[in-house]
């Protein structure tokens, strides 16, 4: 029995239906020409909190019973996960408590509170988040939202590529950040259901492949908390069903720099005026760099969020080398 289905996905989208925001597909000439294909850009970054994390936090959260929302909610996250529980339980009547690293972008830090979320530091680098969430969740009694190794948030998360194939039904090519597998088996469990022949391709930061090793080993690898400006793809090992997902479903993961990341956030904004984080703007870095044979396809590709604070995007921006040639 696979993990999710389409009709997990379908269920979601009709929970969300009026909730989340139905983001924009945006195309670019320009792109277009650079990539000679023709490709459509899910912009996650208008979504409630700036990515597309609240739609499987919503649909979480919103399956819980009565008794589970008295009680609260935990979950452990850099920073848009953390945002969109805090959303999610603020709109559903419940309490938010977030574990978070003491080096989240402090943009991400002040949103979650802002939401009303308890924040909850911890050092990502000696500490173990996942036995924090865990320990809390315990002494609390509060239900743990994880954030990708769950069946409903994936389902959750394939609403984007749903969506997206609603705009743009013939894609030949589907491009998804990968971090700890949630969003692309989400994505990849619709889109291969709604359109068999699609390529599902996962982008991860360079430093931070342990999802390319895993689907090359045939199990999951961990590595070591990888060092990248991608904070949002800093998963150390794929989910345990997030990978039973995409070992299947993805046909191919590829690998972008630090400075291929900044180049295409540097193209969004010059060309498409769209704010997009590190995380948001692999897909799009796989592209300018010619890491896929994509000529004369159909491309969708999902920008997975734009939460980045404007002093650290203007001092990411200032090092390509397209921002200085300006």
């Amino acid at each position: 029995m696979p993990v999710i289905e389409l009709e997990d996905v379908e269920r979601a989208a009709e929970r969300l239906r009026g909730v989340a925001h139905r983001t924009p597909v945006i195309t670019s000439r320009t792109l277009d020409e650079r990539v000679a294909a023709l490709v459509h850009l899910k912009a996650e970054c208008f979504q409630r909190g700036g990515a597309f994390k609240f739609r499987g936090a919503y649909n979480k959260i919103s399956s819980l019973d009565e008794d589970a929302l008295r009680r609260g909610v935990i979950a452990y996250s850099s920073g848009n996960h953390a945002q969109a529980v805090a959303i999610a339980a603020r709109l559903l009547g419940t309490h938010a408590t977030i574990v978070m690293p003491e080096d989240a972008p402090a943009a991400k830090l002040d949103a979650t509170r802002g939401y009303g979320g308890e924040v909850v530091l911890y050092d990502r680098w000696t500490e173990s988040r996942e036995e924090i969430g865990a320990r809390l969740a315990d002494e609390r009694g509060l239900e743990l939202v994880r954030p990708y190794d769950d069946p409903l948030v994936m389902a959750g998360q394939g609403t984007a590529a749903l969506e997206l194939l609603e705009e743009a039904p013939e894609l030949d090519l589907l491009l998804v950040p990968v971090s700890g597998g949630g969003l692309i088996a989400g994505c990849a469990t619709a889109a291969k259901a709604r359109r068999p022949e699609i390529r599902v391709v996962g982008i991860e930061p360079e430093a931070g492949d342990d999802t390319r090793r895993s689907i090359a080993a045939g199990e999951r690898i961990r590595i070591d908390v990888p060092r990248t400006i991608a904070d949002g793809l800093q998963a150390p090992e794929p989910g345990e069903l997030t990978f039973e997902v995409n070992r299947r479903l993805v046909d191919e993961i590829v690998t972008v720099t630090d400075g291929e990341i900044v180049d295409a956030m540097t193209f969004l904004f010059d060309r498409l005026k769209l704010v997009v984080e590190p995380s948001g703007a692999v897909g799009v870095a796989a592209l300018l760099t010619g890491r896929l044979d994509a000529r004369g396809a159909e491309i969708g590709v999902v920008l997975s969020g734009g939460n980045v604070g404007a002093a650290h995007f203007a001092e990411l921006v200032a090092t390509s080398p397209a921002a200085r040639s300006a």
